[in-house]
């Protein structure tokens, strides 16, 4: 009678939802991790009232030395993001790494931001905040310790940020460049 009840119901047995798990075919994971950092809104009055549009701060990185940044502006949210996701993998910038940390402090500097960056010892974790973090996470660097100093505009804060991981220098780099 339960059996009837179920097939009457268009209920299968087992009351799962939607397809097993078996079946769900698995999703290989994408070259690079997108993390938005800011996404803001502006507004312009016309005679109907208010049309807004945004404009979104997207940072990638693949988590093994490679990240960057783009900037995308909609009127949409989702196509600004989108639009950024793209500007960012076009602008990738290699990470010097030493372990799971960096090789020495650097401040890296853009227009009013200061961003100064330390190495950790291993386990440390990453102590920064903002856009620093999310820039820092997605090169791959684990154990750092970072400050953000003076202004705290999101897009110079990763300007900034990537400007001090673009003057890190390997033992063997910095040797290189005394020899030659």
């Amino acid at each position: 009678m339960a059996e009837e009840r179920n097939e009457r119901k268009g209920r299968r047995e087992g009351g799962g939802r939607g397809r097993k798990r078996e079946d769900r075919t698995p999703r290989e994971k994408p070259e690079f991790e997108e993390r938005v950092v800011h996404i803001s809104r502006n507004s312009k009055v016309v005679k109907g009232g208010r049309r807004f549009s945004f404009g979104a701060l997207v940072v990638v990185g693949d988590r093994k030395g490679r990240v960057g940044y783009g900037l995308g502006k909609a009127a949409e949210v989702a196509e600004a993001i989108r639009k950024a996701g793209e500007s960012a993998k076009r602008n990738l910038q290699t990470v010097t790494m030493r372990g799971t940390t960096l090789p020495h402090d650097a401040l890296g500097k853009y227009s009013g931001a200061q961003v100064l960056i330390r190495p950790a010892s291993k386990g440390t974790g990453i102590i920064a905040g903002g856009p620093c973090r999310a820039v820092l996470e997605l090169a791959g660097v684990r154990d750092v310790l970072a400050k953000s100093l003076g202004s705290n505009n999101h897009l110079n804060v990763t300007k900034a940020t990537l400007t001090a991981l673009g003057q890190l220098r390997s033992k063997e780099e910095a040797l290189a460049l005394r020899k030659g």
